[in-house]
């Protein structure tokens, strides 16, 4: 079949168009994957994210771990200062505060640095996890998002990412950060044995009361993240759906909606800080038990002699550093428990395999004619029969209406045909070729769908129909907006081409939104083009200058028209008829309106629609 020419120049595209249609992505992708193994622990499977930006978070690490020896330092200087200089007028006191002063100066130094370090490792693990799941979406089929609100998948793309990013990057640094008291200790056994004992003998308490902490915070995390989902899926419907809102006055009833999903988001939190006010107060507080332990004991063995001023002044010091870790690891159990119901929540996606795949050995459909072919088809969609046995073929070059009743099947044929789904049963070839046998960027790129209801991005009207080629010039996208019969309207707008739409294009009428939808799929010049009822909401007059341009074009492509319209089921040189989900005729216009009763009642209905 002799292939009419592109609509654009081959030659516009830069080095990141495919040649079989659409961008090649330049984004190099996260520098790691999350761990496949749905066994691991949850931070097991976060951790190659966190271990790819290694060499900050070692650092970061580092620099903290550096800065808290130098905060250890102090008191035990402070200890023989009193002891040598101070008790014994030895003298040399200038020598301490200078020693003093300089592990102060160090420790802030090497506390910024950490900080640093630090806050860049966790926005970037931020970044590699929000990359990931939104890749991991792009990758995932239209069943998937059949049955996902996206509202659900928003939240868990912002929230539940931050929480487990918090816990990745800075659990490892409050742990560093508890291993003070590691420190600590040591210098207390080193002052006295007897004393650093009792100084903690609270700690089994706080292992048990963390434990238990963790046990009943976990629920509550799940459940609060689950609800703030639920208000941002109805947030979302609200914005996206304000017209329908608004046209049947139901203002009311959705602030109704969003305050009960708020209230019970309220709920949950209010339980949350019940739980962490009754179990927070034990982790922070037991600590002062070990202190008032060191005061009674240490106090008596000053009074005896068996310890210097110096000594429990310095194992004073000593003990208020750890109570800091104390209150650190309460708040790590919490935020742990948080990312944990955050990161299962993400793993529900990430874990999502993608329905439609290219099988092994898969290739590129090349110098395409456009023979089509329907082979005893099947195909359920959630356990709903909606074809049965469809099988015909549509010639190279061929322009075929599909015309049925609501339900018969109609939108499926150009789903399955873009592979957007998968038969249950049969094969659908083009060109002899089993789409399932073809690479997904080729058979999408061969097939150019225009729907009834056509989504637009909140761009400039040129940029929305260079979607798919975007490196096409002006005159281009020009020409093919003349084909779909927009040039006039868009150069009566404000800004011509660069008139930047609302979102989803509401600020454009439906016929013009669906012209430039024609447009945006012309441009990319698909040897095979399907139009599903894509004028239904094109005056009458305009849809018959948008079809004298695709005359022309059609008559060089395979075209499937799906259409209610007499008008446009003229455009077609024969007519296939489904009536549940099979071909129940199959021929000319004029054929069919004296063979066939059901083409000629849908005509006679939507003559009375109409």
């Amino acid at each position: 079949m002799k292939r009419t020419p592109p609509l654009v120049d081959a030659t516009v595209a830069g080095e990141s168009a495919n040649p079989l249609g659409g961008i090649r992505s330049t984004y190099p992708g996260p520098r790691a994957q999350i761990s496949r193994d749905t066994t691991l622990a949850w931070w097991r499977r976060v951790l190659p994210i966190v271990a790819s930006h290694r060499t900050m978070f070692i650092l970061s690490i580092s620099m903290s771990f550096a800065s808290l020896i130098f905060q250890t330092l102090v008191p035990n200087v402070l200890r023989s200062a009193i002891t040598d200089d101070i008790q014994k007028r030895a003298g040399g006191l200038h020598h301490a505060v200078l020693v003093i002063v300089l592990y102060g100066l160090l420790a802030g130094i090497t506390g910024i640095a950490s900080r640093y370090y630090l806050f860049r490792t966790a926005y970037e693990v931020e970044a590699d996890l929000r990359s990931l799941i939104y890749e991991h979406l792009t990758w995932l089929s239209f069943d998937f998002f059949d049955r996902v609100q996206s509202g659900q998948l928003i939240s868990r793309a912002n929230s539940d990412i931050r929480s487990v990013q918090m816990y990745s990057t800075f659990a490892p640094l409050i742990l560093v950060q508890c291993s003070i008291g590691v420190l600590a200790f040591a210098f207390m056994l080193a002052i006295d044995p007897v004393l650093a004992c009792i100084a903690m003998v609270v700690m089994p308490i706080l292992y048990v009361v963390g434990l238990r902490m963790r046990k009943v915070l976990f629920p509550i995390s799940w459940i609060t993240q689950s609800r703030l989902a639920d208000v941002a899926t109805i947030v979302d419907e609200n914005v996206n759906g304000v017209r329908v809102v608004k046209s049947f006055a139901q203002e009311g009833a959705e602030v109704n909606r969003l305050a009960d999903a708020a209230e019970r988001v309220a709920w949950a939190y209010v339980k949350d800080a019940q739980i962490r006010a009754t179990w927070s107060p034990w982790v922070q507080n037991l600590p002062q038990l070990g202190l008032a332990l060191v005061l009674g004991f240490g106090g008596a063995m000053v009074l005896q002699g068996r310890l210097g001023v110096g000594a429990i002044l310095a194992f004073n010091a000593y003990l208020l550093m750890l109570q800091a870790p104390f209150m650190m690891l309460g708040q790590l159990v919490m935020m742990g428990q948080r990312a944990k119901a955050s990161a299962e929540r993400i793993f529900e996606i990430l874990d999502e395999s993608p329905s439609i795949v290219e099988r092994p050995g898969a290739y590129d459909l090349l110098d395409v004619r456009g023979e089509i072919a329907f082979k005893t088809v099947n195909f359920h969609y959630r356990d709903a029969p909606i074809l049965r046995d469809l099988s015909f073929t549509i010639g190279a070059g061929e322009t075929v209406a599909i015309v049925g009743r609501t339900g018969s099947g109609k939108s499926t044929v150009a789903r399955l045909l873009g592979r957007y789904y998968d038969a249950t049963d049969g094969a659908i070839t083009i060109d002899g070729n089993d789409i399932r046998n073809l690479t997904l960027a080729s058979l999408r790129s061969a097939v150019g769908v225009v729907l009834d209801e056509p989504f637009l991005f909140s761009l400039s009207i040129a940029d929305n129909i260079a979607y798919g080629l975007p490196d096409a010039s002006l005159a281009d996208i020009e020409r093919a907006a003349r084909a779909a019969n927009a040039h006039e309207f868009i150069t009566k707008m404000t800004d011509g081409y660069q008139t930047v739409i609302g979102e989803r294009g509401y600020t454009l009428s439906g016929g013009q939104r669906q012209r430039i939808a024609i447009a945006r799929t012309l441009l990319v010049n698909p040897p095979i083009l399907i139009l599903d009822d894509a004028t239904s909401a094109i005056d009458v007059h305009i849809e018959a200058g948008i079809y004298d341009a695709l005359r022309e074009l059609m008559a060089q492509r395979t075209t499937i028209v799906i259409a209610h319209r007499i008008s446009t089921i003229a455009l077609a040189q024969r007519v296939i008829v489904l009536d549940g989900g099979r071909v129940v005729a199959d021929g000319q216009h004029e054929t069919l309106l004296r063979t066939s009763r059901l083409y000629s009642e849908i005509l006679a209905q939507t003559l009375v629609e109409q």
